[in-house]
């Protein structure tokens, strides 16, 4: 009985070392697969180009402040001057020349000196540039005064440091007596004292004047 069993067992372990053997060798195979796949992979990654990211090449020509549906009020020396309401305000500080920019337009309303709103704008488009203090306002200009005189043009300037307003272009003006057009206009900040080119429509001079 022992002599068989002693056979039995002499018998069945070289097919467990031949089993372990190929369980071995299946381990390496497959750590050499994983191996050669690490190596494929890793030569792919260090051959793709790396992502450029175009630097910005002339930072001017962004606005260093963007705000929408802005309503405030802008003051000059500690005394407020206007008030401005736009769909949207650009605000180009690193340019050659400095300027807010509202290019889905503006209404701005100015104050004289007793806080009384003396003149209302607005316009499609405007533009102002910060050193020279000049207003530019484009497409459908519409300014009423204190008169309730309607001026109508498609481009106007208003220059703060004169203290002027002034268009080259064609302009309408409303009055209770009757409608004006003209090629041109010059005016104060308040256009309540104004003159024209090239006319046509009733003039009415004052009785001072006569």
């Amino acid at each position: 009985m022992y002599g068989i069993k002693l056979q039995i067992m002499i018998e069945k372990r070289p097919k467990m070392l031949g089993i372990l053997r190929l369980i071995k060798l299946g381990l390496i195979g497959r750590a050499l697969i994983c191996s050669a796949l690490f190596v494929i992979l890793l030569v792919a990654c260090t051959q793709e180009k790396p992502l450029k990211i175009s630097a910005v090449k002339d930072r001017s020509a962004m606005p260093q402040l963007h705000a929408t549906e802005v309503t405030t009020v802008i003051s000059d020396s500690g005394i407020t001057r206007y008030r401005i309401s736009t769909p949207r305000w650009d605000v180009y500080d690193r340019a050659a020349q400095p300027y807010w920019e509202f290019p889905k337009g503006i209404h701005l309303e100015r104050f004289n000196p007793d806080l009384k709103v003396d003149a209302n704008i607005h316009s499609n488009y405007a533009k102002f540039n910060q050193n020279e203090k000049i207003w530019e306002l484009k497409g459908k200009v519409r300014m009423i005064n204190l008169q309730g005189e309607l001026f109508e043009t498609e481009h106007l300037f208003w220059n703060q440091n004169l203290e002027r307003i002034y268009s080259d272009t064609l302009v309408r003006i409303t009055k209770a007596q009757g409608i004006i057009n003209a090629l041109s206009f010059e005016s104060n900040q308040s256009m309540t004292r104004y003159s024209f080119r090239n006319a046509t429509g009733p003039i009415v001079v004052p009785e001072d004047k006569r």
